[in-house]
């Protein structure tokens, strides 16, 4: 993960270089060799993915002179990709990020014991189904709406049973298919709240500067720009439902039609595609998608 632009770029292998720093611990040597186990622990993907993301907007400035301020109406992330659009529009330095995502990771897996949650994909649902079977399913224990990522592809999180008793409720809906998802932890849902007090106090000793460029936040799915606010929206975001469906069309109602994303996989430009197929999207994730977003602006 992150080797590729390493060795390609002065600026990647920079910023991986930082991160590395950051954290007083070798990420970046998990990251390009392993074991797989470690580097998913969410204490280790959380920094890992927003180095990566980082690393590959680096590059765009470095190699195509790019400047984000110029170039981007808004900047967002799904979850903890929302600290990575803040540290590219400069609202954290690299470091904080990185410290604070590895903070952000170690208190929600802790918030939780291994085995009390889970999270459940219900395909073919929309949110207004999910979050009517979410609150079908608790039974006097957690089950809540945590993503509403793309029609027909809600999240739901919470105590093990209650989401176990969602799949077999959206089984008798007739949900197409409805699926345990392989997490560590029920994120954002109510049992995260331990959690949410440690990022409030992590947050609360982190300088924070105005975006560049506005975010788009997961739980207003609406645009803000006061550090204050970004403050208090990352730390109801632990345990709030991430809102991308609604944030990629909130985006599109002032004039967007291009979303590029940054970083390893592809996974948001295919859901904007589903949450609007005029949306353009582009996925620039490795020195061979650098080279041909470049060469396309």
């Amino acid at each position: 993960m992150g080797r590729e632009l390493s060795e390609a770029f002065a600026a990647a292998r920079h910023v991986f270089e930082e991160v590395d720093e950051a954290l007083k611990q070798k990420l970046s040597r998990l990251m390009f060799e392993g074991p797989e186990d470690e580097l998913t622990l969410t204490e280790n993907a959380q920094p890992a993915l927003m180095a990566v993301s980082m690393a590959v907007l680096r590059v765009l400035e470095a190699e195509g002179g790019l400047i984000l301020a110029d170039t981007a109406a808004f900047v967002a992330g799904h979850s903890l990709g929302e600290y990575s659009a803040l540290a590219a529009a400069g609202t954290f330095s690299l470091g904080d990020a990185a410290r604070l995502l590895k903070t952000r990771g170690r208190a929600m897996q802790k918030a939780v014991p291994v085995g009390v949650g889970a999270m459940a994909a219900l395909l073919g649902a929309d949110y207004e189904q999910a979050r009517d079977i979410a609150a079908q399913a608790a039974a006097g224990e957690v089950c809540e709406a945590a993503n509403d990522n793309a029609p027909g592809q809600v999240v739901v999180s919470g105590h093990k049973g209650a989401v176990e008793r969602a799949i077999a409720i959206a089984a008798e809906k007739g949900i197409k298919r409805a699926i345990l998802l392989p997490v560590s932890a029920p994120f954002h849902c109510r049992l995260m709240q331990p959690a949410a007090d440690a990022m409030a106090e992590a947050l609360a000793s982190v300088a924070m500067n105005a975006p560049k460029v506005p975010l788009v936040a997961n739980v207003t799915a609406a645009a803000v720009a006061d550090p204050a606010a970004i403050r208090e929206l990352l730390v109801r975001q632990v345990t709030g439902t991430v809102r991308w469906r609604e944030g990629v069309l909130f985006m599109k109602a002032q004039g967007v039609d291009t979303l590029v994303e940054l970083g390893a996989g592809k996974v948001l430009a295919g859901l904007a595609k589903r949450i609007d197929k005029e949306m353009a999207g582009a996925s620039v994730g490795t020195p061979a998608d650098i080279e041909a977003f470049l060469a396309s602006i």
